[in-house]
């Protein structure tokens, strides 16, 4: 393992559990682009299209800290454009924190959403 990484420790009868933070922001991630209204993660503070068109990096926009089994996840977020931001903000922080907990055990005890921008969603190409 990576001693540059953190663990969620989750003792287990037998030896213990330990999920990577990365484990964390995948999931977070992947809850994120369920929201109705997302337009996508942003890897920076800032409104970053070409970050987000690429979507190379699936957890790029989430950064995770954990510290003594406590979990804090922050979100960089763009919105679609037309959807009330309040709204969306507090789904994606309802979706992460039940995501989390469902998949890890461990309910993080912040998820902060950072609203970095409002986009278009793409035309259609026929």
């Amino acid at each position: 393992m990576a001693e540059s990484k953190n663990y969620i420790v989750q003792p287990q009868e037998g030896g213990n559990i330990l999920i990577s933070e990365d484990v964390i922001a995948s999931i977070a991630s992947l809850a994120v682009r369920e929201v109705e209204g997302v337009y996508g993660l942003s890897a920076t503070q800032t409104l970053d299209l070409t970050a987000i068109l690429g979507k190379k990096n699936l957890s790029s926009g989430i950064r995770v800290t954990l510290q003594d089994n406590v979990i804090d996840i922050a979100c960089n977020l763009v919105v679609r454009m037309g959807q009330p931001v309040m709204t969306v903000a507090k789904n994606v922080q309802e979706g992460i924190a039940n995501a989390v907990e469902s998949m890890a055990g461990v309910r993080p005890a912040h998820v902060n959403v950072n609203v970095c921008g409002v986009a278009a969603p793409k035309a259609e190409q026929a």
